[in-house]
């Protein structure tokens, strides 16, 4: 590989755009906290979406895809498809919920929801929970994929990595705030989705590989590309499916697919102009996160297994990587060594853009926490506006450097990926409930949050691990993420009907003020009735239900999409043709349901 002056010349390019983004928008940016984290909540739908679409294709995802298929075939990569189902419920049932909400911060919620010193207490320890070690958490994955990319293709140091890219991304994220973020986040999509796609094109290409019909047919790569886990391994058949989307989707917290939505995502729809541009926003993200991206990022997954068939493969064409960075996520950087010139620098600068993408991203929503719901809750509530500001661009360095330096320690995007997701495990039927149940009080979502954590701390010591799981334990490995959720859940519904439920007042300022509806609060309705009390108009119907429906047609369209695009790679028209039929159906049957929502995006 010879990165040449044109090579060099499209990436310093790139830098140079975004940071001129940073430093336009910086004076409107640095006027208010508002304007800072949220654009003054001036936000169209397809800007924010496109942003969020750039956010969640960070360079370590095409890593972690290429890990995923290259271990468990491209069927493995369910373990984060079945977010769809996620996503498709916060677009059609919680995404005006949070936007009528007008709170700053997801975190802002808990004193909504909830009140006294328990409402207080939990705003402030997820403001540090979520704001800097989840947060730091997922950075660092991020900037240990750019680590193995900048050692593979440029032979940098990983401190060379980090302070060069770190240091761009970090100047233009304090300095133009959200909007800096977002605006730079469109050039970033389309630059992203350029190098994945020509990238794909040109590696299934190779003399070596031999174009798609010869890759599909090598003895290394046909057993890996079946879209569903082979239903006579039951092992496989619960692990890789049965999990993910009969259980995953609802019951873990994980960055970018929160049940009932939250962090970043949250963030994108309290910027948008209205309710109806927040659930556009949020739909246009998962189409094009699911339907349009997994493709590129698979095929040259499957290619490297070609060209790099195991590990020692990858270790004898880059002896320079180091023993502790050595992993199946390494194979896709690996392959983009194989690109010419021009395209190379396309590519180099779409990884970049990932990169920038997300950190600027995470560095603006943690920052956002940090600000609103610790400094000033906590430290200095008569904080003015500028004050605000320039605590948020502080906390941005500082949450930087913390995530660049945990990156240095660890080893692969998938130990990060399965850390995250049982972390969190047992948690999320909590943040889809709370809208809709009034019983659920703040020590509810402490509980779980402490539970799953030192849970899922305890099962990370061998011996315990080994007597549970396994092939020594008492129950199979992969029962290993049920037994959090299951624990975890008991623990929280006992603790929710041994405690004191919410005081009045605050269960019908925060019904008034979102009007969620639903039977889960009938109780508070009916008593307020009595009281003389209006909460909500009689005559309004609830559009969960119509919601639900809403979010299983969304599924069945933009799995229909995503698979029939994978069919037609392959050559297999049989299939192809029938889910392009039903994403047609789905998507006509969609439209007429949105309307029983209310919903107008455009």
């Amino acid at each position: 590989m010879q990165i040449t002056t044109l090579d060099w010349l499209i990436i310093f390019l790139f830098f140079a755009v975004s940071l001129g983004i940073g430093i336009y928008v910086s004076k409107s940016s640095g006027k208010s906290a508002n304007e800072y984290f949220l654009s003054g909540r001036s936000m169209p739908w397809w800007l924010l979406g496109l942003s969020m679409v750039a956010t969640t294709f960070s360079t370590d995802t095409p890593n972690l895809v290429t890990d995923i298929v290259r271990s468990n075939g491209v069927s493995g990569n369910w373990v984060w498809w079945a977010f769809l189902i996620t996503g498709l419920l916060t677009v059609f049932v919680y995404a005006k919920l949070w936007r009528k909400s007008n709170v700053s911060t997801d975190l802002e919620f808990y004193e909504l929801r909830y009140g006294g010193k328990p409402a207080r207490f939990l705003r402030k320890f997820r403001a540090i929970y979520l704001g800097i070690i989840f947060n730091v958490i997922t950075m660092s994955a991020v900037t240990l994929a750019a680590i193995k990319i900048g050692g593979i293709m440029l032979g940098l140091e990983p401190w060379q990595t980090v302070v060069t890219a770190g240091l761009v991304t970090v100047t233009f994220s304090a300095i133009g705030g959200f909007k800096g973020v977002v605006y730079t986040d469109v050039i970033l999509f389309f630059v992203a989705m350029g190098g994945a796609i020509g990238a794909a094109f040109y590696l299934v290409n190779l003399p070596e590989v031999g174009g798609i019909e010869a890759l599909l047919s090598n003895e290394n790569v046909s057993g890996k590309i079946s879209i569903l886990p082979d239903f006579s391994d039951t092992n496989a058949l619960i692990a890789l499916l049965i999990i993910p989307l009969a259980v995953q989707w609802w019951s873990s917290w994980y960055p970018g697919a929160e049940p009932g939505g939250g962090g970043y995502i949250a963030q994108r729809m309290f910027a948008a102009k209205n309710e109806n541009h927040a659930i556009g926003a949020t739909f246009f993200f998962n189409i094009m996160h699911y339907a349009l991206r997994p493709w590129p990022w698979i095929l040259v997954a499957l290619a490297s297994l070609v060209v790099f068939p195991d590990l020692e493969s990858i270790q004898q064409a880059f002896p320079n990587i180091t023993e502790d960075k050595l992993g199946n996520d390494l194979a896709y950087p690996a392959m983009l060594t194989k690109l010419p010139t021009g395209l190379l620098g396309l590519v180099l600068a779409s990884l970049i853009s990932a990169y920038m993408s997300t950190i600027s991203t995470q560095l603006n929503w943690g920052s956002s926490y940090i600000v609103y719901d610790f400094y000033q809750t906590q430290i200095n509530p008569s904080a003015s506006q500028k004050q605000l500001v320039a605590v948020g661009r502080i906390s941005t360095v500082l949450l930087m450097v913390l995530s660049t330096l945990l990156a240095l320690l660890l080893q692969n995007a998938m130990q990060l990926f399965n850390l995250l997701l049982v972390f969190g495990a047992g948690t999320g039927l909590i943040f889809i409930l709370r809208w809709f149940w009034w019983r659920i009080n703040a020590w509810s979502e402490i509980t779980a949050m402490v539970a799953s954590g030192l849970i899922s701390l305890t099962l990370t010591i061998p011996s315990i691990k080994a007597s549970l799981f396994g092939v020594e334990g008492i129950m199979p490995s992969w029962a290993e993420f049920l037994f959090v959720v299951a624990v975890t859940t008991f623990l929280w519904l006992l603790i929710t009907f041994i405690t004191p439920p919410e005081d009045e007042s605050v269960l019908r300022a925060f019904y008034k003020k979102t009007q969620p509806g639903g039977p889960g609060w009938a109780k508070i309705i009916e008593k307020a009735q009595r009281d003389d009390v209006k909460l909500s108009d009689d005559n309004k119907i609830w559009t969960v239900p119509a919601g639900i429906i809403a979010m299983l047609l969304g599924c069945s369209m933009i799995y229909s999409i995503m698979f029939c695009t994978g069919y037609f790679i392959y050559g297999n028209l049989r299939l192809a043709f029938p889910l392009l039929a039903l994403a047609i159906v789905s998507g006509y049957l969609l439209i007429k349901i949105w309307g029983k929502i209310k919903v107008n995006v455009l």
